[in-house]
């Protein structure tokens, strides 16, 4: 077998913060994928910076991770509006749908995004004196999503969710309603100034060291596909919802 005849199989895992790091470049074959049977045809590839030489690879920054993050929160977002539009339809309850959803929650977002956040991202900054209450604010909204979530898996992982009561139904719509509200600003703000404030306040060292440990806990977590597995599992619920397809969401003239 040549060189140029090995499968995808026969070479060693791309770990996401090399694909985010490349320049745009040939990966198991003629395109861009994940090597496995459940693929994507999302790149991850950016072009290097002008400061960077080369050939070299540019490094992931623990804000573009925990950025990229965000957007699995965002695309469940958009499928917790889904059930909403749903059940106020008078439609059956995507219960199986919504319970997976709310279980990437708990896994991805409560137990390892924001253990991130509170563990690397907001220490540095309380000790620097910087952004206080807006951390202050931030935790709070955790705890709270915390049990909100857990409401929204009660409520989804029943016997009786085939045929819910009217109120079950109205609690459910709510605790997604709430849930919406209070995230889209919680990220929002975390992106566009909590973030950017991190680098202000480690030094440059302890900023990259924060990118290997991210990467490190994601697989320890989510195993060799870390990241675009659980991209997939979302693209998965959206496509048992029909809300995959993006171009359904281009406004008409």
């Amino acid at each position: 077998m040549g060189r140029d005849d090995q499968t995808c199989a026969d070479r060693p895992p791309v770990h996401r913060r090399e694909l985010l790091g490349l320049p745009l470049v040939v990966v198991c074959g003629s395109a861009l994928t994940a090597c496995g049977t459940h693929t994507t045809n999302v790149s991850y590839a950016t072009s290097p910076t002008p400061s960077t030489p080369a050939g070299q690879i540019e490094p992931v920054t623990p804000p573009e991770d925990l950025m990229r993050e965000h957007g699995v929160l965002k695309r469940i977002l958009l499928i917790y509006r889904d059930g909403i539009r749903r059940i106020d339809s008078g439609q059956v309850v995507p219960a199986q749908a919504l319970h997976a959803s709310a279980g990437l929650i708990r896994s991805f977002i409560e137990e390892y995004h924001e253990r991130l956040e509170e563990k690397y991202v907001f220490p540095p900054l309380v000790k620097a004196g910087k952004l206080t209450g807006t951390v202050t604010v931030l935790l709070q909204q955790h705890r709270r999503g915390r049990t909100v979530t857990g409401r929204i898996l009660n409520a989804t992982g029943t016997t009786g969710v085939a045929t819910p009561s009217a109120q079950t139904r109205r609690a459910l719509v709510a605790d997604m309603a709430v849930f919406i509200r209070m995230y889209e600003p919680h990220e929002a703000r975390e992106d566009t100034v909590v973030f950017p404030a991190l680098r202000e306040v480690v030094s440059a060292k302890q900023f990259a060291e924060l990118g290997e440990i991210f990467e490190d806990e994601e697989h320890r977590r989510f195993g060799t596909a870390g990241f675009a597995g659980v991209v997939n599992q979302v693209a998965d619920i959206e496509k048992s919802l029909g809300i995959y397809d993006l171009a359904q969401f281009t406004p008409r003239g």
